[in-house]
């Protein structure tokens, strides 16, 4: 027979609790328990010719590293592409069914969407993950993409509501966000080439990889580097290795010499 407890009133969860037990034990536990991997630090950068979107390749789950060469910078279409931070796993299935639902207008529609459009149907992803990410599986992407009509660029953030917001030269997420955003504030301008916002998404993340232990950076012993893409007029593409060696090595030996 259960005690009777006349002080807690008709509320169910105070009687388990006058009896010793907690009701919402399971969703206020620590999500790091879980040991679940979680990306890092992605930046995007505008420049006269398109837009430059990169990202480390480390995952950490708590205090250790589960994984070095995760790929967080992802094509969308022919003219976008998607970096993830946030819980990996949960991100890369985002990033998956935005693909598909993106090559699923297309060819219901006949035509491609337009990239407000991609932005919106990204949104909404994101606010379904919210019971998730209340419970510390949270997402928050950077979108991009290059506009061939208009022969522009654009680059939105999120939040883990879903909410969407349009930067107009650069952004940065994940834990080394504010040590990348603060080196390409410095050295961002309005002329900025492709090339040049390469070397300084490059810097961004040098820089974030030196403060922040979530933030993987250039690892010559393992030929790790971090994944940059361009989207301009040519579409999405990934900076080829050599060039990003020859980049890291520039960075490096300034480093070395100061």
């Amino acid at each position: 027979m259960i005690p009777s407890f006349p002080e807690v009133g008709p509320r169910f969860d105070a009687l388990l609790r006058a009896n010793g037990i907690e009701p919402f034990a399971a969703l206020t536990s620590d999500a790091a328990s879980l040991a679940v991997p979680h990306a890092t630090t992605c930046v995007a950068i505008r420049s006269t010719e398109g837009v430059v979107i990169a990202g480390d390749r480390r995952a950490t789950s708590g205090n250790l590293i589960s994984h070095r060469e995760m790929d967080k910078v992802m094509q969308a279409d022919t003219y976008s592409g998607v970096a993830i931070a946030g819980a990996a796993g949960t991100a890369m299935e985002m990033v998956k069914l935005f693909q598909l639902q993106i090559e699923h207008y297309e060819k219901v529609e006949g035509q491609s969407l337009s990239l407000e459009g991609k932005a919106n149907q990204l949104s909404l992803f994101v606010r379904n993950n919210l019971p998730a990410a209340m419970q510390g599986l949270m997402v928050v992407p950077i979108f991009a993409g290059f506009e061939p009509g208009s022969a522009s660029s654009r680059i939105w953030a999120y939040d883990a509501t879903g909410g969407r917001y349009e930067e107009k030269d650069f952004v940065a997420t994940g834990s080394g966000m504010l040590h990348a955003s603060t080196t390409i504030r410095l050295g961002w301008k309005s002329n900025l080439t492709l090339d040049a916002a390469i070397e300084l998404s490059c810097r961004a993340l040098w820089q974030a990889a030196e403060a922040d232990s979530a933030t993987g950076g250039y690892d010559p012993v393992r030929g790790i580097f971090p994944s940059v893409a361009t989207i301009d007029a040519r579409g999405f593409v990934f900076v080829e290795q050599p060039k990003l060696s020859g980049l890291f090595t520039n960075i490096a030996e300034e480093v070395r010499n100061v």
